[in-house]
C-alpha cells in the first residue's frame, strides 16, 4: 500500500516490499517520524559519515539522502526496500552506501540513527560494532516502539557506548539519546555467534545475533529434523534456512545431496555458511548459500525439493504474505513431480494454502503443535 510521509519537513511517497495491493500495513511508524523531527530541530553541525541502522522502508535513508549515508541492515527485504522508496521520490540511490550488518562500519561517525529493533541480540551486536568506531563527538539518535524500550534496551547502550537518556512517548514512540563515554578501547568480550551443541550429533550450531532461534534449536526444526526426507531428492533448497540446521542434516545424511540455503537475512545465511563449514567442510562443494527475497530470481528445476519452515512476521508486523510469496515461488521453482515440505504451527491454515497453489497437500506429520505439509507439482 502507498503512504505518505509527510510532516512539516518532509513529505515522501513509501511503500512496504515486496509490493502486496491488499496490504494495509504501512512502510513507516512513528518512531522514524519522531527521529525525522528530532534530526531537523537540531541539523547536523559537523563533517563525517552518517550511518543509519535498521531502516525498515527507506523513510530514513530517503530524509538523510543528502547526506550520503552509509545504510546499515540485516535485512535484504529492507534493502529492496529503501533502493524502490528512494527511487520512487527521485532520489538517486547511488547517494547511498548499502551494507550488512556484519560488515566494518566507518571511522569517527558525525551522526548514528538507529531504529531499535525488539531483538535485544541484534541491538547489542550492533552496539558492539558502534563501540569500535564511534566518538565522544558521534551523535547518536535511536527510536522505536516505547513498548520495546525498556530499562535493559537502556542499560545496553550504557555498557558499550555510555551515557544514555530516553525521551518522553510521543505517538508510542519514544528516543533514545546516547553519549559516548569515550573508553571504546577498553576491549569487551564479543557474545557472538553464540554456539550449541545439535542434540544426538556432534555438531556445533554457530548462530549470529539476528537469527530466529539463535540459542537453541526451534521446535518446529526439530520436529521437522525428526521427519526429513532423505535419499530421494538430488537437489534441495533450505528455504528461509535461519541457521541452516534442515540443510546441514541433508548434507550429513545423504553424501549425494546438493543443497542451497536460501534467507532474506545476511546473519542467517552467514551463520548456515558457518555451520556447514565448521561442521561438513567436505559437503562445501555441494552446498550453496543466498540472500534473497524468496526465490527471487531462481530458475525453474533448479531444485527437487524445498524445504520451509516459513516466518509469520516481516519486521515487527505479523503477515502472511511472506509465506504464501514463499509457497507461490516453489511452485513456480519446482519441476513436474518436485515437492514442497513445510512445517507449520497447526493454526496456520498453511494446508488450504497449499491446496490452492498446488491442488494437494499431504500430511506428513503432526503433534499438538506443529503439522508437517507436503506439496507435489503436477
Amino acid at each position: 500500500m502507498q503512504t505518505l510521509l509527510e510532516t512539516a519537513h518532509c513529505r515522501l511517497t513509501l511503500y512496504r516490499y515486496p509490493r502486496q495491493s491488499q496490504d494495509p500495513l504501512q512502510a513507516w511508524d512513528a518512531a522514524d517520524e519522531y527521529l525525522i523531527n528530532t534530526l531537523a530541530e537540531a541539523p547536523l553541525a559537523q563533517a563525517g559519515p552518517v550511518i543509519i541502522m535498521n531502516d525498515g522502508f527507506g523513510a530514513l535513508a530517503a530524509y538523510l539522502h543528502d547526506h550520503t549515508p552509509v545504510w546499515v541492515s540485516d535485512s535484504h527485504i529492507s534493502e529492496r526496500a529503501t533502493l524502490a522508496n528512494l527511487a520512487e521520490n527521485q532520489l538517486d540511490p547511488n547517494a547511498i552506501t548499502l551494507q550488512d550488518t556484519l560488515a566494518p562500519l566507518p571511522p569517527a561517525p558525525a551522526l548514528v540513527v538507529i531504529k531499535v529493533s525488539k531483538y535485544q541480540a541484534l541491538l547489542e551486536q550492533q552496539l558492539l560494532a558502534l563501540r569500535q568506531v564511534a566518538t565522544p563527538a558521534t551523535r547518536i539518535l535511536a527510536a522505536g516502539k516505547a513498548k520495546d524500550i525498556h530499562s535493559s534496551t537502556l542499560a545496553l547502550f550504557e555498557k558499550y557506548l555510555g551515557q544514555t537518556r530516553t525521551s518522553l512517548a510521543w505517538k508510542k514512540a519514544r528516543l533514545i539519546h546516547c553519549t559516548v563515554d569515550g573508553t571504546s578501547a577498553t576491549p569487551l568480550n564479543n557474545p557472538f555467534p553464540t554456539v550449541w551443541p545439535l542434540e544426538g550429533t556432534d555438531m556445533l550450531i554457530h548462530n549470529h545475533a539476528n537469527v530466529f532461534s539463535r540459542t537453541s534449536l526451534d521446535i518446529g526444526a526439530r520436529f521437522m529434523l525428526d521427519n526429513l526426507p532423505v535419499h530421494s531428492a538430488r537437489k534441495v533448497i533450505d528455504l528461509g534456512c535461519g541457521n541452516g540446521v534442515l540443510g546441514l542434516a541433508l548434507l550429513a545424511r545423504d553424501a549425494e545431496v546438493e543443497v542451497t540455503f536460501i534467507d532474506e537475512s545476511h546473519m542467517a545465511v552467514a551463520s548456515a555458511r558457518l555451520n556447514v563449514e565448521h561442521n561438513l567442510p567436505d559437503a562445501l562443494p555441494r552446498a550453496r548459500f543466498m540472500v534473497n527475497n524468496c526465490l527471487d530470481g531462481v530458475e525453474v528445476g533448479s531444485a527437487d525439493r524445498i524445504l520451509c519452515n516459513p516466518p509469520f512476521h516481516q519486521l515487527q508486523a505479523i503477515t502472511d504474505h511472506i509465506a504464501w510469496q514463499m509457497f507461490s515461488d516453489a511452485h513456480r521453482v519446482l519441476p513436474q513431480g518436485g515437492e514442497l515440505w513445510i512445517v507449520g504451527n497447526r493454526h496456520l491454515d498453511y494446508h488450504n494454502k497449499l491446496k490452492r497453489l498446488f491442488a494437494n497437500a499431504q500430511v506428513v506429520a503432526s503433534n499438538s503443535k506443529f503439522v508437517i505439509l507436503k506439496a507435489i507439482k503436477r
